[in-house]
């Protein structure tokens, strides 16, 4: 790893590395966020990933999870969205391509090349950051929106890598929404049976997570029609899954929100995973 950046925070330290990615055949970028705790012993770990459009940077700056992952002794470790660089894939529409790797192992043309973004975070970056930071392997994940996505599918699909498991707005049911039904198409093609794997909803529906899930929602989200967050809902009471599902009065889908509740979030995974 090479160091972007460095600056003290909270006692800790917000740190900027790169790395060259064999899994997305590319440099890729990414926070980590170490907080005074970690001088002294190997510390929990909490990954973020966030949604569409954003890079590691936006949560860094905006989600608001130093000061509480400080106080608990947490590590927050932020990836990026998607491959980058000239030589990487791309689309005109925002929701495509850069900025919008989805979390999936991409199949289909010209995808595949690079967008490998679920074995990433799940293989390659939990390996090095293993290896390279002071930190337990005790992992909680979380994300914001397509990060939520991300995050429930990551932790749904893989029940002994993760210890503790929430959200903020996630994309809940993809292959029913067009914020999932687009990019899922043609990353992996139009067998939809490729899809289940990459959809909270549906995997829970097929197996429970081992533990509780927490999920803010803002009831003012301008997204909620995509998010879909009564489909997952639903399911969880069907599976008597334990956890909650809460919407957040006059909350709309921005940072704002994410920076609101950030508070709640590390201090629950902080009772799981110490």
């Amino acid at each position: 790893m090479e160091i972007v950046s460095e600056n003290h925070c909270f006692g800790g330290t917000q740190a900027v590395y790169k790395h060259v990615s064999d899994s997305c055949s590319c440099e890729m970028t990414f926070g980590a966020y170490l907080p005074p705790q970690s001088k002294e012993r190997r510390v929990p770990v909490l990954w973020y990933l966030s949604g569409l459009t954003c890079t590691h940077e936006n949560a860094v700056t905006k989600g608001g999870f130093q000061e509480h992952a400080a106080r608990h002794g947490i590590a927050v470790i932020f990836p990026d969205t998607s491959p980058r660089g000239s030589a990487v894939s791309d689309d005109e529409a925002y929701d495509l391509g850069q900025g919008a790797g989805f979390y999936v192992n991409a199949t289909c043309d010209p995808w595949k090349a690079n967008y490998k973004m679920y074995d990433y975070i799940l293989c390659e970056l939990r390996a090095l950051v293993l290896d390279s930071l002071p930190v337990q392997n005790r992992h909680g994940i979380t994300g914001h929106s397509m990060g939520g996505h991300g995050a429930l599918t990551l932790a749904l699909n893989n029940l002994d890598l993760f210890d503790s498991l929430s959200a903020f707005a996630p994309i809940a049911h993809p292959t029913q929404s067009d914020w999932g039904r687009k990019q899922l198409s043609e990353y992996l093609g139009n067998d939809e049976g490729d899809w289940v794997g990459y959809d909270s909803t549906l995997l829970l529906d097929d197996h429970n997570w081992k533990g509780d899930i927490l999920v803010d929602q803002g009831a003012s989200d301008q997204f909620l029609d995509l998010l879909m967050p009564e489909a997952l809902a639903d399911m969880m009471a069907k599976r008597r899954q334990s956890g909650q599902v809460r919407m957040q009065k006059g909350y709309d889908h921005s940072y704002f929100f994410v920076n609101t509740f950030a508070r709640d979030h590390v201090e629950w995974h902080a009772e799981r995973l110490n």
